[in-house]
């Protein structure tokens, strides 16, 4: 039986890559005295979930199953890490009842009243679609709570132990502030009793017996109040420094933008007498024209659009492929990854232990990818969707279940989904873009040629067979096509409406051969294909 945690040690892919480096060098290949590896993940609750969440989730959860393939007597816990506690901002674009939000600005997310009218506060009801986001996807996680973790006492330990190393600390953060700010900064945030507001105001004193503070409130008048129990908070990068020592986080991931907090958080941390956790920082998202991707710009992809259009597990390819390289993030991407996922979900069954754990596969599905068998690519069904103008599953099926006979929605459900997705996307993209031309004098022979071809095609109507007849077709005629891309290019634009397109033979034989021929019958006679039945 072949040892997988041996080859995992050897293995390329990154998660194994950034398992080891947290096993050989962060744990120096013991198990923590905690008992457990803790990964983390970040959220911040002020807004609805979206795609940058489920990528950090997603590729912690790949290092996570790829620690516990390569050191399977370790236990391992991972935390999605709500930040409930910080104090509202804005009131954010897309929730009803901005009036009344807005009257509650700087207090607690969870001190905030749903603006939906769901929950008990705008925290909990943001934290709950968070769970039920994560769920979805079948994530394995502990929701954790600043607000609980606050009020509750977990954090009393670490948040006397800022006290103690107070002067430490604020000297560490200082220097990274202007002039302004750092007249006034303190680590600790009180959350005034008259008013619920996180309050952002000088301590003028500070206790270590009685763990307590004395701030300047915004009236003039000294405040004195504990650091502990909740009624403090701490300003966020010594909050994150704080929680990686109080919890003993061991591995978390953070976007490219945060590299000098992860820097400063990890400072502080060993000042408190921690060990910071190993971090990976991947590159953001650009949308088509390279512009960063912003929620205040809208000019981002949700997860919902993706999902709209294909599977969740092609979003995770997306999300797995080379996460420290920047990448542009917009609906044309979508087909290509959906392929991409579904050669490597082909692949992985034949292929020998090593290149398993190498294939994009094994760490979508946690080792355990599923069998489905998917008989066309996505583009193909895209292109079927476009000359058969779907405009509901059941038309493609139509097709399908002649090609592949035995395939039913049923017998095949990843097909299924790809059929419903791509019924979709042909809709909303595909269809509205077409451009259809005529036959130019100078191709018609070809085209003539290619359907008297197929007109008399005898042998099984395979994507090889077919293929072969459609490129003999085209290197007959050098002085219309100066090279076979010119060939397909021109049944593309002609046949599809498109400059780029599917290899014919595939299309063909999904298709049918007769139906193709009456298609090529249009073309020649100078009908409309986009209007074709």
């Amino acid at each position: 039986m072949t040892d997988l945690a041996a080859l995992a040690r050897h293995s390329n892919a990154w998660p194994f890559v950034e398992a080891r480096t947290l096993w050989d060098e962060r744990l120096k290949m013991a198990a923590p005295a905690k008992g457990y590896v803790l990964f983390e993940t970040g959220y911040g609750p002020s807004g609805l979930p979206h795609i940058g969440t489920f990528g950090e989730v997603v590729r912690t959860t790949m290092v996570r199953k790829a620690f516990e393939l390569l050191t399977p007597n370790v236990k391992t816990r991972m935390f999605t890490f709500s930040d409930d506690m910080d104090g509202l901002r804005k009131v954010p674009d897309n929730v009803p009842n901005q009036d009344m939000v807005r009257q509650h600005l700087g207090k607690p997310v969870t001190s905030v009243p749903d603006p939906f009218g769901t929950h008990e506060s705008f925290g909990a009801h943001n934290n709950a679609r968070l769970r039920a986001f994560l769920d979805s996807f079948g994530f394995e996680y502990e929701f954790k709570s600043s607000t609980v973790s606050y009020k509750s006492g977990e954090f009393d330990k670490a948040l006397l132990r800022v006290l103690e190393k107070y002067d430490e600390v604020i000297n560490v953060i200082l220097p990274t502030l202007g002039a302004e700010r750092r007249a006034t900064y303190s680590p600790f945030l009180p959350v005034s009793p008259k008013t619920g507001v996180v309050l952002q105001v000088p301590v003028v004193e500070r206790d270590l017996a009685s763990g307590t503070i004395v701030y300047k409130d915004e009236d003039g008048t000294h405040v004195r109040t504990p650091v502990t129990g909740g009624h403090c908070k701490l300003q966020w990068k010594c909050d994150w420094a704080m929680r990686w020592y109080a919890l003993e986080v061991d591995y978390e991931m953070s976007g490219k933008d945060l590299i000098d907090s992860v820097k400063l958080s990890s400072q502080i941390c060993r000042i408190l007498g921690g060990t910071p956790p190993l971090n990976l920082t991947y590159e953001l998202f650009n949308d088509e024209q390279g512009q960063k991707i912003s929620k205040s710009k809208g000019n981002g992809l949700a997860v919902e659009d993706w999902l709209k259009y294909a599977p969740h597990e092609s979003l995770s390819l997306f999300m797995y492929q080379k996460p420290k390289t920047a990448k542009r993030l917009f609906f044309d991407v979508i087909p290509k990854a959906v392929d991409e996922y579904l050669d490597f979900l082909e692949k992985f069954p034949g292929e020998e232990d090593k290149a398993k754990l190498d294939n994009p596969a094994w760490h979508i599905h946690g080792g355990r990818p599923p069998q489905d068998t998917v008989h066309v690519s996505f583009s193909i069904l895209l292109n079927l969707a476009s000359v058969a103008h779907a405009e509901n599953p059941a038309v493609l099926w139509h097709y399908i279940s002649r090609f592949a006979p035995g395939a039913t929605p049923q017998s095949a459900p990843l097909l299924d989904r790809l059929v419903k997705h791509a019924v979709v996307y042909y809709q909303d993209f595909v269809k509205p873009a077409k451009v259809y031309r005529l036959i130019a004098d100078n191709e018609r022979q070809a085209f003539a040629d290619l359907r008297e071809a197929l007109a008399g095609y005898k042998d099984a109507p395979t994507p090889e067979g077919l293929q072969s007849v459609v490129y003999e077709i085209g290197k007959r005629y050098p002085d219309a096509f100066a090279s076979l891309r010119d060939w397909f290019k021109a049944l593309y634009q002609v046949l599809l409406g498109q400059e780029q397109g599917p290899r014919m033979g595939s299309f063909i034989a999904l298709y049918g051969v007769a139906e193709t021929i009456r298609l090529l019958d249009k073309a020649l006679a100078g009908e409309d294909l986009a209007k074709a039945s």
